[in-house]
């Protein structure tokens, strides 16, 4: 069963993907009015719920000896993606795996490579394990903030991004949530794109909903406080969010 944060939960998530290394216990108690013996407490049971999985560093690979980051979409089957996830990650290069529920494209893997053959030697491995290489790109840049609702406001335009891929070509992968009230919000995928809410170069390739992940389908009603994953290969800008809220 999925656990029910308060706000002072939220809160001290929210700092932490915001900034964890510059972060303190008392600077978040001072914010939401409770001690810091609290908010250490109340870490420790977000880590042992496992909600806070770690506190990782983020690294421009770019920028050591101008190595390459390669997105790789696979498709594996559902029944083995557990199991090819976890044996992806021994493969030397590899260091992200997202499985999502998709039947397509479900297993999207981040490898670094020192030039193209060695981008091009991760492929061969993943190959070798039986996972389908759909598609892949260079990645160009990846931009992260928090997630909006577990923040203290509304802070820039772009708000209600939690994560945002940049690829080469200007291909982007964007996870947005959708506000209440949004003009999405309550409206099935067709509906929205009958009604011209979507730009036809938005691909709306998964939305999570609470502790469930959903597939989309043209009958996918869209809700307030979905999070959304939305793909588009020629970049996506703020007039193609307005819908979302």
């Amino acid at each position: 069963m999925p656990a029910r944060l308060d706000e002072v939960d939220k809160r001290i998530l929210y700092h932490l993907v915001k900034d964890a290394r510059n972060t303190s216990a008392p600077q978040i108690a001072e914010e939401v009015n409770v001690s810091s013996a609290t908010i250490r407490n109340r870490i420790d049971q977000l880590e042992d719920e496992g909600i806070l999985e770690g506190y990782h560093a983020r690294i421009d690979y770019e920028r050591v000896e101008g190595r390459l980051t390669n997105l790789f979409v696979c498709t594996v089957p559902v029944a083995e993606r557990e199991r090819l996830a976890q044996q992806v990650l021994d493969v030397p290069g590899v260091v992200h795996v997202r499985e999502l529920m998709t039947g397509q494209g479900n297993l999207h893997i981040k490898g670094v490579g020192e030039d193209m053959g060695d981008v091009s030697r991760i492929g061969r491995k993943l190959t070798n394990l039986g996972v389908e290489i759909q598609d892949e790109h260079l990645v160009q840049r990846e931009h992260q903030r928090p997630y909006r609702s577990f923040g203290p406001g509304r802070e820039v335009d772009r708000s209600g991004i939690a994560d945002f891929v940049s690829l080469a070509g200007g291909a982007e992968v964007l996870e947005v949530a959708v506000k209440d009230g949004a003009r999405l919000a309550g409206r099935t995928l067709k509906e929205a794109n009958a009604e011209g809410l979507l730009d036809p170069s938005v691909l709306v390739i998964g939305i999570e909903r609470g502790d469930e992940t959903l597939t989309p389908r043209g009958d996918t009603q869209v809700r307030g406080d979905d999070l959304v994953t939305i793909f588009s290969r020629r970049g996506i800008d703020d007039d193609m969010l307005a819908a979302f809220g």
